[in-house]
């Protein structure tokens, strides 16, 4: 695919974002079943729901959600993806779900964790038990986060696959290993072939670390360093490997690690973001030794590096924010150490 210099709106940003892979088309011309959403709703739900049924126009893509934002059933049934509304809270509703070969599950809670940690737990924990155990007889990839494992020393190159689960502390990332282990539960003792993705930081120009720090610097706010060093990725390139991961699903579940190559310094990020808006980037802190971050070579060898590199997200994120592009005012709180959110 041939990248654009600039992405003039949301229009073309998802239509950029969704355009399938030669690759992706034969991974999913090659997989039996239809696929089914979990979790359609959220930030990423939605292109990857378009990418699918853009890359396998033959099967059935079903989102599911509860559909509390205004309009988003509408679009994507206009964009070919099934939908049906569930509260995956109530198991009744799980039940009552289309039994389908190919789920990705993308439901899960972060933000207002603090203070309502019983409900993080319940989705991040019950509503995984509960779909593994109803949908063992399917493949399962399942969304999961870099927040799984410790906090590793910045010039490690990030955490692999086989770096022990221990994450630091907070609520939300032990509820999500919680995630992890009811899904390699269900895998072991159904059989249900699975891949758990350890997500680290996707990037949508509407928000995302990159988002957040280039809009600190145009807005002339301070910048923490103290978590000085992150992983991202470009929402498309995170959506196709997460549907061609279902090919390879194994039991018991697997593991990948999903991001971009590098390990991303802040303070450079910010730099670069100054020079695009010519102005001089503001720090506190200072960079920690240790940070969340993965080594994604094992999913790179099994599906290619990103197609979109650092260099041109950044270039898009500065042009977008100069000319005052669509924002989903969501904070990703990157700089977070203390685990609560």
């Amino acid at each position: 695919m041939k990248l654009p210099d600039r992405l003039d709106g949301v229009d073309q940003l998802e239509d950029v974002m969704t355009t399938p892979s030669p690759e992706l088309e034969a991974d999913l011309g090659r997989l039996s079943g239809d696929i089914l959403i979990l979790g359609v709703g959220g930030k990423m739900g939605p292109t990857l729901a378009r990418m699918a049924r853009r890359a396998a126009p033959g099967k059935r893509v079903i989102g599911v959600a509860r559909f509390t934002e205004a309009g988003l059933r509408e679009k994507l049934e206009a964009q070919g993806v099934e939908c049906i509304a569930c509260d995956l809270l109530e198991r009744g509703e799980i039940e009552r779900l289309p039994k389908i070969e190919n789920v990705i599950f993308m439901a899960g809670r972060k933000f207002g964790s603090t203070g309502r940690e019983d409900l993080t737990w319940a989705m991040n924990v019950m509503v995984p038990a509960q779909v593994a155990e109803i949908y063992r007889a399917s493949r399962i990839v399942a969304f999961s986060t870099a927040c799984v494992y410790p906090y590793v020393d910045v010039a490690s190159g990030g955490a692999t696959e086989a770096t022990p689960t221990l994450p630091p502390p907070g609520d939300y990332a032990w509820s999500c290993l919680g995630r992890e282990r009811m899904f390699d539960y269900g895998s072991r003792k159904y059989g249900t072939r699975a891949n758990l993705l350890r997500l680290e930081y996707a990037i949508d120009m509407r928000y995302g670390v990159l988002h957040d720090v280039g809009r600190k610097v145009f807005d002339g706010k301070n910048i923490d360093l103290t978590m000085g060093h992150v992983n991202v990725i470009w929402q498309g390139d995170a959506n196709s490997m997460a549907l061609r991961a279902l090919g390879a699903c194994t039991a018991p579940a697997g593991a990948l690690n999903v991001s971009g190559p590098e390990t991303v310094s802040v303070r450079a990020l910010a730099g670069a973001f100054g020079r695009h808006f010519n102005k001089t980037p503001v720090f506190t802190g200072k960079e920690a030794g240790t940070a969340w971050l993965v080594d994604s070579g094992k999913a790179h060898g099994l599906f290619g590096r990103p197609v979109v590199p650092l260099e041109t997200m950044i270039a898009w994120q500065a042009d977008w924010i100069a000319r005052g592009g669509a924002t989903l005012g969501k904070d990703t709180h990157f700089d977070a150490r203390d685990g609560k959110y």
